[in-house]
């Protein structure tokens, strides 16, 4: 059996409907002995689409109650961000590159996609490299990226800047926006009206950070915390040490994917983001401008960075959502989806108002999707 047989077949257990059933009627049981349903938040917007997507959610509904958090980076980028971003495309000679779920979120005025129809030169790509190489294949155009995530695809993002230089490419440039998770926790559970038995992490951003990173949500917060994978199975693992926690009235920070996770994460990966990238401040939609929150390019590296581009008026400040969007306060677990006055009328899919409809990993569209016909 080949290495790449062995982990397929490995990845298969974690989706075994067989031990899923077994597992979900565990945790339930276990749940249910509090005698009060569990509170938890998925952080992470992959493992919210992976509850929803499995049943996960709906099984264990009024046992354990699952509550959305701000680990969509689509969802949580700003406004005001979104404007800069449609600044930049009207540029003369410019060409934005962004991820495609970029594409539909609105800004105060308008969204990349209406822009690109009415002729701006904005153009979906799967990475950095794809903006890097275009920016190498048309030397008369400015390329910008727009850095979009989390410290999962910094590093990349920090390595296209990387072989830009090696390119000598002065025509490529990087408008971050990327934000780091740890500062965003602390804003969340700094706030006396988030209400929590427990958080599920994100697996793919521990892999990069390391479990002992996310210590503080145990240590400063005495909230119990697990780092999970997103199979079913590893979800189910993730919800059953929360659930032992919970009910022990114990605070730690458990490593339930350790197939992935280490103790210190990534270090190569870690030190190419401190190469390239410096903390600042960052706007979060729903939690507002958190210090040290976001990504900008080192100093070294100033000459890459879209920033200076932007007109000496177009200052980047806090946007306001749009009018009846709740997705604020679906990223911070104060409301389900359905409860927001706009969803699946005003609000759908094709026609989003806030980027929780828009996001692979949104709140909302997941609840639109699987969870619509419940309310």
């Amino acid at each position: 059996m080949t290495r790449r047989s062995r982990f397929q077949r490995k990845l298969k257990e974690f989706s075994d409907p067989h031990l899923g059933r077994r597992m979900v009627r565990a945790v339930a049981q276990k749940a249910e002995s509090g005698g009060r349903p569990l509170r938890f938040m998925e952080v992470c917007g992959t493992h919210t689409m992976a509850f929803s997507r499995s049943g996960l959610r709906d099984l264990l509904s009024g046992r354990i109650d699952l509550v959305s958090g701000p680990g969509c980076p689509v969802c949580v980028t700003d406004t005001a961000d979104i404007d800069a971003a449609i600044t930049l495309a009207d540029l003369e000679d410019t060409v934005l590159c962004t991820y495609g779920d970029m594409m539909r979120v609105p800004g105060s005025r308008t969204s990349l996609a209406e822009k690109q129809a009415q002729g701006a030169q904005i153009r979906v790509v799967y990475s950095a490299a794809d903006a890097v190489q275009a920016a190498a294949s048309e030397p008369s155009r400015r390329v910008v990226f727009l850095a979009v995530g989390f410290e999962t695809t910094a590093p990349g993002i920090a390595l296209a800047v990387r072989r830009a230089a090696e390119k000598d490419l002065d025509n490529f440039y990087v408008y971050s926006v990327q934000k780091v998770l740890p500062p965003a926790l602390r804003a969340l559970l700094s706030d006396p009206e988030v209400k929590l038995d427990g958080l599920m992490l994100p697996g793919h951003v521990a892999t990069i950070v390391g479990r002992e990173a996310l210590d503080f949500v145990a240590g400063e917060f005495d909230m119990p915390a697990v780092v999970a994978g997103f199979e079913p199975v590893d979800m189910l693992h993730g919800l059953d040490v929360l659930v032992d926690m919970a009910l022990a009235g114990e605070a730690a920070v458990e490593n339930a994917y350790p197939r992935a996770v280490r103790e210190r994460g990534n270090r190569a990966a870690r030190g190419v983001m401190r190469q390239y990238f410096a903390p600042q401040a960052a706007l979060w939609r729903g939690l507002g401008k958190i210090p040290e929150s976001g990504l900008t390019l080192q100093e070294d590296y100033h000459l890459w960075d879209a920033s200076a581009l932007l007109p000496a008026d177009e200052a980047v400040q806090g946007g306001d959502p749009p009018p009846g969007c709740s997705c604020g306060e679906v990223l911070r677990g104060k409301m389900l989806p359905p409860e927001c006055p706009l969803f699946a009328s005003g609000c759908r899919p094709e026609d989003p108002v806030g980027p929780c409809m828009v996001s692979s990993e949104g709140a909302c569209a997941a609840y639109y999707r699987y969870h619509r016909e419940e309310y």
